[in-house]
């Protein structure tokens, strides 16, 4: 698992990152901008003061089956992306439970006084793992702040 891990870390955690960002983005975007149009009709605020009949340019009928439309058009969207998210999480839950096993069983060497095997064990995180999740980390930090502004 670790070796699996180590070769597709990073595309595993940026598919997760992604699947999440598309999962709670559509969600912003349904209740931030699609549903208070459809409440208003398709209208503008200014626009409804002009008139008490633009108001009724939708029915309830007809605002309850666009926002229905629209949100089933998210979830078919997003179901995908769910599917991945729940699948790299518990990958990355997986490598977790196995480099806390890994660990363990160093320090249980280390303290048996087979501090060579329990260094060979512990190398590989230290050499590979340790290094991928810093660049992972900052990659992370640096793309939260670059892309701040769009």
């Amino acid at each position: 698992m670790g070796e699996f891990f180590a070769n597709n870390g990073q595309l595993i955690v940026f598919l997760h990152v992604l699947s999440a960002i598309i999962w709670v983005g559509g969600m912003i975007a349904m209740r931030v901008a699609v549903h208070p149009v459809i409440a208003r009709g398709g209208v503008t605020d200014a626009q409804m003061l002009l008139s008490d009949k633009i108001a009724d340019i939708l029915e309830p009928k007809q605002r309850l089956g666009i926002t229905m439309q629209t949100v089933g058009r998210l979830f078919n969207l997003v179901m995908p992306f769910i599917i991945i998210l729940f699948a790299t999480g518990l990958i990355m839950a997986i490598n977790y439970g196995y480099m806390y096993y890994k660990r363990a069983t160093a320090w249980k060497m280390f303290n048996l006084g087979k501090v060579k095997e329990a260094k060979g064990r512990m190398k590989w995180k230290a050499n590979v793992l340790l290094p991928l999740n810093i660049v992972l980390g900052l990659v992370a930090l640096w793309m939260g702040v670059a892309l701040r502004g769009i």
